[in-house]
């Protein structure tokens, strides 16, 4: 466990995961915890216990509904957790993402640039961006 980044407790007893939560959360203080709930009024709880995400039926249905409602615009891939386009506003332009902080400025990371000619995924960090093209994010809104 000392070198593990991220633990998934995923029981299918929300009183366990709770539990597990909380002893990886004393084991390692630093870890990623995602945990599932079964029942709604469990999602605090285990915050509470120190999970970093926490996955229940609800959430996975309004992800759903939202992903089609909106196609093409945002995929939500978890509540809070999104994945959109953004068009590159004129003050960026003939900069790259090296110097723009994207992560620092907005806590969101760029996972593809859309362009005229296609998607450059991953995004080469050096790359002068240009108008017309689109940032691919993942983050919150």
């Amino acid at each position: 466990m000392e070198e593990t980044e991220t633990v998934v407790v995923t029981t299918h007893d929300d009183d366990v995961n709770i539990y597990l939560t909380m002893y990886c959360r004393k084991l390692r203080t630093g870890v990623q915890i995602i945990s599932r709930a079964n029942l709604d009024r469990n999602v605090v709880n285990l915050y509470s216990a120190g999970a970093n995400l926490v996955v229940s039926q609800a959430g996975m249905v309004a992800t759903t509904i939202v992903n089609l409602l909106t196609p093409n615009r945002v995929f939500m891939l978890t509540e809070g957790m999104s994945v959109f386009r953004v068009l590159l506003p004129a003050s960026l332009r003939g900069k790259n993402l090296v110097s723009m902080n994207i992560r620092t400025n907005t806590e969101c990371n760029v996972v593809a640039i859309a362009r005229p000619d296609g998607v450059q995924v991953p995004p080469d960090p050096q790359a002068q961006l240009n108008m017309g093209d689109e940032l691919v994010l993942i983050g919150s809104r």
